[in-house]
């Protein structure tokens, strides 16, 4: 795409960078194929090539943002499936998180806007005031049915009711799992491999290595026993488990959100944090159980490039992110010592671990060594309507996909949907009765831990 910023404007670090991103753009069209919101409304202007033109417009004539840009780049899920499908590489997460930067620096939002734009980023990347309004939710629902007649008219109300459907019945409250601390490895190792070695064996005993757990701001309030299954299974394979001192919300939520400061800050915290377990007692990776935080975590060189004292760190702990799928993957996780019952598992694959970190195979491979029967999900690209906090933005929206998702999802008649993002869990949850668990309390039980609790009544009824 031909460009004509002018060298004064190029100065500027982070039009240059954007600016670069615009020139790889050759306005092929295949994103839009994959674009969710294009292919729910057809219009160019939703697709991610429409976008970028609507950026480059803004951006080029150092104008402020626009009505209409807002619209559509609110629009935008940041599934980036279209990086996926780009052939030129064009890097559509970074330009399009520039553009809701200056769009926060620029444009005026109505007053509805402004106050959901701050409740949401005062309250969900801070466990324990998202517990407090995840109860204020629990109590006000049963008042849906009053509620959704007089305000479900009105871009304010519908948000309200979004809300309000996805708070869970159950409210987690803090566990030892979700807080800082230290988990030791098993002394004995009793999962089989298939390496060579002396028959008469019993037991491995694995030389104990250590990694950092990402607790997260959501997810320990939504469900605590995603960190909890992650832990026990690390250490029975011989990794002490830290949940480091200082560490938050990886900044993902408001990052998305324009909230380029604070995002900033929040990122900067999980980086001193990590940093200290780095050159303490060393780190062999820093593991994510949410996909949409890896994706951020994992961009922590790329956001402090220009920072002269957190470069390095932030390029380190980069280096070391992986999710957890990813990581089981790579240390040659072998197969149980026994086979689950012969389940029939949807794998819904996260757009922020398929598209954002471009982990595909590590889950569905983890996952069929279980005895499980994994199924792909028709339009497995398609974003579910999650992303953060989109179901909440942008209901109406996120409220087709949810429903596309589920209808492909029972197309594979399964037994339980496995997910690796707490956000999807959620939202797939909030429509369907089957019940919707993390790849990672599958693989636990898998190898030694309990049943996941969602699969309780499951089991009763002989399935």
């Amino acid at each position: 795409m031909e460009t004509n910023f002018t060298l004064e404007q190029l100065r500027d670090d982070g039009l240059a960078e954007a600016e670069k991103i615009l020139r790889t753009c050759v306005h092929c069209g295949f994103c839009t194929a994959t674009c969710p919101t294009y292919v729910l409304m057809g219009d160019e202007l939703d697709s991610p090539r429409g976008r970028i033109y609507q950026i480059k417009d803004m951006l080029e004539n150092g104008k402020p943002a626009g009505k209409e840009l807002v619209t559509h780049v609110d629009r935008c899920l940041s599934c980036l499936s279209c990086m996926s499908t780009c052939p030129s590489g064009v890097h559509y997460m970074h330009l399009v998180d520039y553009a809701r930067s200056h769009i926060n620096q620029s444009y005026n939002r109505s007053f509805g806007d402004k106050v959901m734009r701050r409740l949401l980023q005062t309250v969900l990347p801070y466990p324990n005031r998202f517990r407090l309004a995840l109860l204020g939710a629990k109590l006000s629902k049963p008042l849906l049915p009053v509620l959704e007649p007089l305000i479900g008219n009105t871009q304010l109300g519908k948000r309200i009711v979004a809300m309000l459907r996805l708070a869970p019945s159950k409210i987690e409250g803090p566990t030892q799992t979700t807080m800082p601390g230290i988990f030791e490895a098993d002394e004995q190792i009793m999962i089989e491999t298939d390496l060579p070695r002396d028959p008469a064996d019993v037991a491995i005993r694995a030389p104990s290595k250590r990694v950092a757990l990402l607790s997260g701001c959501a997810q320990p309030a939504l469900d605590s026993n995603i960190n909890g299954a992650t832990i026990r299974l690390l250490n029975r394979l011989g990794y002490e488990v830290v949940l480091a001192q200082g560490e938050g919300c990886c900044g993902a939520l408001v990052h998305h959100m324009g909230e380029e400061d604070q995002a900033h800050g929040q990122a900067r915290a999980n980086i001193e944090a990590w940093s200290r377990e780095i050159e303490g007692d060393g780190l062999d990776a820093i593991l994510i159980t949410t996909s949409g935080c890896g994706t951020t975590v994992k961009d922590y060189g790329y956001m402090f490039r220009n920072d002269a004292q957190l470069k390095k760190k932030a390029e380190k702990v980069s280096v070391l992110a992986r999710d957890v799928s990813e990581f089981l993957e790579e240390i040659e996780l072998p197969k149980p010592d026994k086979a689950l019952p012969r389940l029939t598992v949807a794998y819904h694959s996260a757009c922020s671990l398929q598209h954002g970190q471009q982990v595909k195979s590590a889950p569905k491979t983890l996952l069929n060594r279980t005895g499980l029967r994994v199924k792909d999900v028709p339009e497995g690209h398609l974003c579910c309507g999650s992303a953060g906090v989109y179901n909440i933005m942008q209901p109406d929206i996120a409220g087709q996909l949810k429903e596309r998702k589920i209808t492909n999802i029972d197309k594979t008649r399964p037994d339980l949907i496995a997910a690796g993002n707490i956000g999807c869990i959620t939202q797939i949850g909030a429509g369907t009765n089957t019940p919707v668990v993390h790849t990672i309390e599958l693989l636990d039980w898998a190898y030694g831990g309990p049943i996941p609790q969602k699969l309780d009544g499951l089991l009763r009824q002989g399935r």
